[in-house]
């Protein structure tokens, strides 16, 4: 196993421990109170755990080699992860509605809400550390699973901060109001966390292309080298924390096939230097051998050539 590889699973590990800590603190303040705020704290935490999970399972099976059913590997099952826990979200911000709308009838505030401040308090500490160290691994090691991981939990603090906000001015006011008021907020702040998450899983899983800044960056390099007369129909994609790209380079036609071939091996080089892990794909052409080609080209030629025959 790789170094990365380890460091992935110890962080995710180290997510799923703290969340499995909050729930059941939260779930058990939350029920001891009468608190449907904390109440679904707990809920959020559980999601978060459940995620927690799912990314550890992600991140061990996303750095399985390649296989005979796997050509390019297993990492779209960091995206697939990132999909699932997004679904979960968005199913988890609706539950603690529909609990905050039942409450509005109640006007009593709920007591020992000191126990409730005290366990908020712990889970902004807790959650601001971890997620910390898990979006730097997951910078580190381009772990989508963990990034996915990591902005929950940056998300739980914010709605940690509200809840905590909550229960303090209930104690001091006395407004029952407060804390089905203070479950929606919360169920806000996660809904909107959970769409993007799906929109961006969504884009992963159809094989989005790579930002044009990168794509720009990866075009720059490549025609850096002296040999090189240019490139053409650029394309890439990512499987969770592994890149992808195809692209036509121009070469002088009378080079010999040794010298293409080094240079090639030479692109491979600078490009992974600057962007980690990189399956690339490079296609040699003579300068000037047919009329320059693009993405929609190539996807039109392939659909004419290619498509299904009618009678």
């Amino acid at each position: 196993m790789s170094k990365n590889a380890a460091l992935k699973q110890r962080t995710a590990y180290l997510s799923i421990i703290s969340n499995t800590t909050l729930v059941v603190l939260k779930l058990i303040v939350g029920i001891y109170v009468g608190a449907v705020s904390l109440i679904s704290e707990a809920l959020h935490s559980g999601v978060d755990l459940i995620a927690a999970l799912i990314a550890f399972w992600a991140v061990r099976k996303s750095v399985t080699p390649p296989d005979m059913e796997h050509d390019y590997g297993h990492g779209k099952y960091e995206n697939l992860s990132a999909a699932v826990e997004a679904v979960l979200i968005v199913a988890a911000a609706l539950g603690i509605v529909y609990e905050a709308v039942d409450k509005f009838h109640e006007s009593a505030v709920p007591e020992t809400l000191s126990y409730g401040i005290a366990i908020m308090v712990f889970s902004i500490i807790i959650n601001f550390f971890v997620s910390h160290r898990l979006i730097v691994v997951a910078k580190k090691t381009g772990s989508q699973a963990l990034e996915a991981d990591g902005l929950h939990l940056r998300a739980d603090i914010w709605t940690s901060v509200g809840v905590l906000t909550g229960l303090v001015l209930m104690q001091v006011t006395g407004w029952a109001w407060l804390d089905p008021v203070i479950a929606i907020f919360v169920a806000g702040i996660i809904f909107r966390a959970g769409w993007r998450m799906i929109v961006e899983s969504t884009m992963q899983l159809t094989d989005a292309s790579l930002p044009e800044e990168e794509e720009m960056r990866i075009r720059k390099i490549i025609e850096s080298v002296p040999e090189v007369k240019g490139c053409h129909c650029l394309r890439t994609r990512r499987s969770g924390s592994y890149k992808l790209l195809d692209v036509h380079v121009l070469f002088d036609g009378t080079m010999h096939l040794s010298q293409v071939h080094a240079i090639c091996d030479e692109l491979e080089q600078l490009i992974r230097k600057e962007f980690g892990t990189f399956d690339i794909m490079i296609h040699p052409e003579p300068a000037g051998y047919h009329d320059v080609e693009t993405k929609v080209s190539l996807y039109e030629e392939s659909q004419a050539d290619g498509g299904p025959q009618k009678a």
